[in-house]
């Protein structure tokens, strides 16, 4: 998710009550629900780098228990430095470090919504892990969020004004939450149901060997599906709402047949790293004067209607086989 998305959940964990727990229990959590994303360092080395160990060790179980450990003893011992306001909680580093932990791992979770998903199981197990049910930026979820937070902040003010008792954030903050499962839950029904469609039909006369339903970013009975057959990827459209998908209308992408082209680009260090990483791998190969080029798409990120084609590595290779040029994008633009 994004790093708003993820400070907004941890200022509700807090206002919900945490933050009567301890001293500094708000800045424990707020950091430590994107203190994983200190992975983006791994940015100054390249977009390929960077898909290599974005959402790695700094979020799998160990790294963000490790990451709440380093936080809450900097916390700890700076905040014994300081003098405590009138009525705040006393610190307790019991409490602290929870929280910390409740910080970093909320953001693990979260994550693990999105259909990037995350390996939270390294550094023993590389494998990913997602529940496909939220997009990686969801406007409703943040909505929701900002709602509960923010209108606790606007009755304040207007009690201040009229001299009236003020308002707590608390039930603000409950609301925001329960809003988050409920998401979760209407997605995961959607989701469920989606997939339920898409596994009912063959695709091409051939029955599907994996499937994939990914959300849209606002509306949560939209859904792009993926199809794989013996043969080939399907993408089609999907409303959870509806009463099936309409299986006759896919956009087909054919499986390249294998080739020493093809080999060679997915053993160079950018196809290697993107194979890794790709669930609904997908290649196209094309030859021109200079050698080949092939191109690596991971479909669960495509949408057709969008002039960024998502996720795409460039290999260029000469005629030898051998890398001319290697880049990856997220967009579909190639960076070098």
């Amino acid at each position: 998710m994004d790093n708003i998305t993820h400070t907004l959940t941890a200022v509700a964990l807090s206002q919900a009550g945490l933050n009567r727990k301890t001293r500094f229990a708000t800045l424990a959590l707020v950091v430590g629900a994107n203190l994983p994303d200190v992975d983006l360092v791994w940015a100054y080395g390249g977009t390929a780098t960077y898909l290599k160990y974005h959402r790695g060790i700094t979020h799998s179980l160990l790294g963000v228990t490790v990451l709440a450990a380093l936080l809450g003893c900097i916390i700890y011992f700076a905040g014994r430095r300081t003098a405590p306001k009138k009525n705040a909680p006393p610190l307790r580093a019991g409490w602290l470090f929870f929280l910390c932990w409740i910080g970093t791992a909320s953001h693990l979770l979260m994550d693990f919504t999105n259909q990037y998903g995350v390996r939270p199981f390294l550094p023993f197990s590389g494998r990913w892990y997602a529940w496909d049910i939220m997009f990686i930026f969801d406007p409703l979820l943040l909505v929701l969020l900002a709602l509960g937070l923010g209108i606790p902040a606007i009755l304040r003010l207007a009690s201040d004004e009229v001299g009236a008792e003020r308002p707590t954030y608390r039930w603000g903050a409950i609301f925001s939450l329960v809003c988050l499962v409920l998401l979760w839950g209407v997605r995961d029904m959607a989701h469920r149901r989606v997939l339920g469609f898409l596994d009912s039909h063959t695709y091409g006369e051939e029955n599907p060997l994996r499937l994939g339903a990914f959300p849209s970013p606002a509306n949560p009975f939209s859904w792009s599906g993926v199809v794989e057959t013996e043969s080939a990827y399907h993408l089609l459209s999907a409303n959870a709402l509806a009463s099936d998908v309409d299986a006759s209308i896919t956009e087909v992408f054919h499986r390249p047949q294998p080739s020493p082209v093809l080999d060679a680009a997915l053993k160079s260090r950018t196809g290697a790293i993107f194979a890794g990483f790709a669930r609904f791998l997908w290649a196209e190969v094309s030859e021109n004067d200079n050698g080949s080029e092939v191109l690596l798409r991971d479909l669960r990120f495509f949408s057709p209607s969008s002039p960024n084609k998502g996720f795409v590595a460039r290999i260029e290779l000469d005629k030898d086989l051998r890398a001319r040029s290697e880049s990856f994008s997220f967009t579909g633009t190639s960076s070098k």
